[in-house]
């Protein structure tokens, strides 16, 4: 390392450090040592104090020991000595910055001036789950950090956008010449938010933590690591969080100090200013520390440096178009036109022909298109996808006809909501104005059917009618459709097939855990179901998701086969030797991160809670979600809990082994309505139709002794079951 970078990182390190003993000070005496302090909605208290130091960090007075865990990385100059971890002395006063960072932004949120305005602040364990199974299947390659700001509000709309049509993720921040990118954006309107893959953190350089905090907690989350085994999660942020720092500004010492504190996890800092290179590899995978000034090539050299992979959709349309477009909003004031929702008939459908019928690359729009407007804001429209392949089957209709949501939502200005006969498309003025037209949407479906799913689909043609008499005419046959797919698919048991799948997509990031997927049991990050993995093996026979055949049954309650067993226990690295798919408490399927929802035994109640990762509050066994989901991830067994998707909750084979259905007690009162009408449904086959009003939610209880006289009143069926446990 340059003697100079280390002179400014062990100066930028002194002044965070002292910094933050100061804060820590005025917070005992101003608020007593007792005083709680916490980040929002995080199982890991401050992540690098946890993870690097063992330290769980609840009362202003255990901040002490941090800041004194800081100080001791300090060093007063330079030196020639390297040593593990950190190698180097610079690299050790990187950590004590990160320290003083989190001690600092946690006293922030202690006296109430973190968040900081019109920004996200820390990122909760939610949003991290949340977003945990695109960082595992390619949607969400790596993510950037962006200091400082632009030398002009266009280079910093250009940059981001650059990074967003390669779906690379943009924790934005910090300043420089009193000027934050943030604002740079805001000034442009550009929308800013997790949907958009552009996130601001804060505006200064000590709030650059948060994005660092996201990715070591990466480790405990999805890597099964623990507390204090800070060399492990940091070699698990190199080579499984791909992530780096992009400079704009001058590099003060505070942005050395702080970058010094990426470096250590693997994370190389690109900036556009003059600075000292750093290129020898080891803690980082490539370079350390280079310069770009040219802003045309400073994205490709920051992939270039972290070694990221990416793939850049190639479609020919007059807007951006890239998967990081897919959450944005299209508002009333930036509407154009929009079609179906409340304002009009609208449908989307897809369907299998044969070969000779279909004209790949055929766009059709039959009616007129959105520059025939005269003043009106709305349209029919019908969208009707025909594809063709020698390997094309019926039963992957349903899962291509969902894959148009995404399709027409990576077009930068199109907002795509729902699906079937349930969609609502806008598009905004801005996208028109760059010649957006119908026929696009058409020619996106059609390039990226073929991108995705070429391996089965060898013709697509795509027609657009915008004539109601034509819509609600072609209406009808799709709503038959639509019926006798929901049958076909409601009658799949997994009793009826003799294949069952495996998922490996979150190895990349929990190398232990494995998904089997079967037809009555979908993937735990809610994504994947049995006709999902089916269709992914034809698409890739080498690919993440396998077919193993049941063979001999060793257990049909808890769901247990040889074959599944010998499958697991080889890939998951010999880790895991059974597993029961239909038991909670003997031997249930490991969690990796990625699980919509937790089901946890309640010993008292005889029964299980449920709780979805957007629930935030406390549930009656006494912590929040992210509390619980610490101990559930990272790809390990645990009896009595469970990370499942939201839809097992009405499968038959729910928890089958220790009742079913019939177990739940509590859960949050958004996933109760959400699943209302299937939970009627399923619990009319255990003899129970009034079984929704006699499960639990926040409204009711949120403790175990709030939750049992509930339970009692209302004659719960759990109550009268056999134990549990």
């Amino acid at each position: 390392m340059s003697k100079s970078v280390a002179i400014q990182v062990i100066r930028g390190a002194k002044k965070i450090v002292s910094e933050a003993e100061d804060f820590l000070n005025k917070a005992i005496r101003e608020k007593g040592e007792s005083e709680k302090v916490e980040f929002p909605e995080t199982a890991f208290y401050l992540p690098f104090a946890y993870a690097l130091l063992n330290l769980e960090v609840k009362t202003v007075g255990d901040l002490k020991e941090v800041v004194r865990r800081a100080k001791s990385f300090l060093r007063d100059e330079p030196s020639e000595k390297l040593w593990l971890p950190y190698l180097g002395d610079a690299l050790d006063s990187g950590i004590a910055t990160l320290l003083a960072e989190e001690v600092i932004c946690v006293l922030r949120y202690l006296y109430g001036v973190e968040p900081q305005k019109d920004c996200v602040g820390f990122y909760t364990d939610t949003w991290q789950r949340k977003y945990g199974i695109q960082l595992v299947d390619g949607r969400m390659p790596g993510f950037a950090a962006i200091l400082g700001s632009a030398p002009d509000n266009k280079t910093a709309v250009e940059l981001v956008r650059e990074f967003q049509k390669r779906n690379i993720i943009c924790f934005v921040g910090s300043s420089y010449n009193g000027k934050s990118i943030i604002d740079q954006l805001i000034e442009e309107n550009v929308e800013l938010g997790w949907e958009t893959y552009i996130v601001p953190f804060g505006r200064d350089t000590i709030t650059a933590v948060y994005p660092l905090d996201w990715a070591i907690r990466a480790a405990l989350t999805f890597g099964g690591l623990k507390k204090g085994e800070g060399k492990a999660c940091l070699e698990y942020c190199k080579n499984r969080v791909f992530a780096f720092g992009l400079v704009l500004g001058e590099v003060d010492d505070l942005k050395y100090a702080t970058g010094a504190g990426a470096i250590n996890m693997g994370f190389p800092i690109i900036a556009d200013t003059d600075i000292p290179e750093i290129k020898p590899s080891g803690i980082t995978t490539y370079e350390a520390l280079v310069k770009e000034f040219d802003y045309k090539k400073i994205v490709s050299r920051c992939i270039e440096v972290r070694g990221i992979k990416v793939k850049i959709s190639g479609v020919d349309i007059p807007v951006p178009y890239a998967a990081a477009f897919e959450g944005e909003r299209v508002r009333k004031e930036q509407l154009y036109v929009e079609f179906g929702g409340k304002v009009s008939v609208a449908f989307e459908y897809l369907r299998n022909k044969d070969l000779e019928e279909i004209e790949d690359g055929k766009i059709e729009l039959i009616g007129p298109d959105i520059d025939e407007l005269k003043g009106e804001k709305a349209m029919p429209l019908g969208i009707l996808v025909e594809v063709a392949g020698r390997k094309m089957q019926r039963d992957f209709e349903p899962i291509l006809e969902r894959q148009i949501h995404r399709f027409i939502n990576y077009c930068n200005g199109v907002m795509h909501i729902g699906q079937r006969d349930m969609n609502w498309i806008r598009i905004s003025k801005e996208a028109y104005n760059k010649g957006l037209r119908l026929k696009h949407l058409g020619v996106a479906i059609h390039a990226m059917l073929h991108s995705e799913y070429g391996a089965i689909v060898d013709k697509v043609q795509v027609k657009l009618y915008t004539k109601l008499a034509d819509v609600e005419r072609l209406l009808k046959e799709a709503r038959k459709t639509y019926a006798e797919r929901d049958a076909r698919v409601g009658e799949m048991t997994d009793e009826s097939v003799d294949t069952f799948y495996s998922c490996t997509l979150c190895q990349s990031f929990a190398p232990n855990h494995i998904c089997i997927i079967t037809p009555e049991r979908l993937g735990l990050c809610g994504a994947y179901s049995w006709l999902d993995a089916k269709a992914a093996y034809e698409i890739m026979p080498t690919g993440p998701n396998q077919p193993i055949l049941k063979g001999e049954i060793l257990d049909s309650k808890l769901g247990q086969w040889k074959n599944i067993n010998d499958f697991v226990y080889q890939k998951s690295n010999k880790m895991i030797e059974r597993v029961s798919m239909y038991s909670l408490t003997d031997s249930p399927q490991s969690s990796c991160g990625c699980f919509e929802c937790i089901v946890a035994i309640l010993p008292e109640a005889n029964g299980v809670m449920i709780v979805n990762r957007e629930y935030t509050g406390i549930t009656p066994c006494g912590i929040t979600f992210t509390t619980l989901a610490g101990s559930v991830g990272g790809g390990v067994q645990t009896p009595g809990f469970l990370g499942i998707g939201r839809l097992y909750i009405v499968s038959k084979k729910f928890i089958s082994a220790e009742g079913g259905l019939l177990r739940v007690v509590w859960m949050p009162k958004e996933l109760k309505e959400a699943l209302s009408e299937k939970i009627k449904l399923r619990a009319q086959e255990f003899g129970y139709p009034d079984f929704l009003e006699c499960i639990g939610d926040e409204t009711i209880a949120t403790s175990i002794d709030e939750l049992l006289p509930f339970l009692e009143k209302v004659k719960h069926p759990a109550l009268q079951m056999p134990p549990i446990i």
